[in-house]
């Protein structure tokens, strides 16, 4: 299924809470809106025209959002990937530098340079590079979770 053909799925309102708060998180850290706030902010997170993905703070943190695009580099629909535990979108070998960037955002609140390989759920490789990720934190400061937005990335061929 390509981007154009997905659709966001039903959310619960508790659901669409969590998703709200990648982008007023972002908001509140660089002050400057992740989409276009015209409109229904779920649909333009969903819609947006670079990958957006978040995790929750499970001890083993879940993805609870991806976007269109997102899905379509992961090779998965909405229900699988919100099942999924991120560190399970990196290689084994890679697994213990995505950790160190993650301690890294949670030290800074955010970063706009991490590069890094992602694998989709039918094993491709790809090179995902000057990726944004954050804390994810709700009104009162509270932590949420970490989000990311790419738009720049390569297929990597085995």
């Amino acid at each position: 299924m390509t981007a154009a053909e997905m659709h966001l799925p039903h959310l619960t309102d508790a659901h669409r809470q969590r998703i709200l708060c990648i982008g007023e998180s972002y908001q509140r850290l660089t002050r400057q809106a992740l989409v276009s706030i015209a409109g229904n902010p779920i649909e333009a997170l969903w819609s947006a025209p670079f990958a957006i993905v978040a995790h929750g703070m499970e001890p083993d943190p879940i993805f609870y959002f991806g976007n269109r695009i997102a899905l379509t580099l992961f090779e998965m629909d909405f229900d699988a990937f919100t099942r999924l535990p991120s560190r399970f979108s990196a290689e084994p070998l890679l697994r213990e530098e995505r950790a160190h960037l993650l301690e890294r955002v949670t030290r800074t609140g955010i970063i706009d340079d991490y590069a890094g390989v992602r694998i989709s759920a039918t094993g491709k490789r790809f090179r995902i590079s000057n990726a944004r990720v954050w804390n994810l934190t709700h009104a009162d400061g509270t932590a949420a979770g970490q989000a990311a937005a790419f738009s720049q990335w390569t297929h990597i061929d085995d």
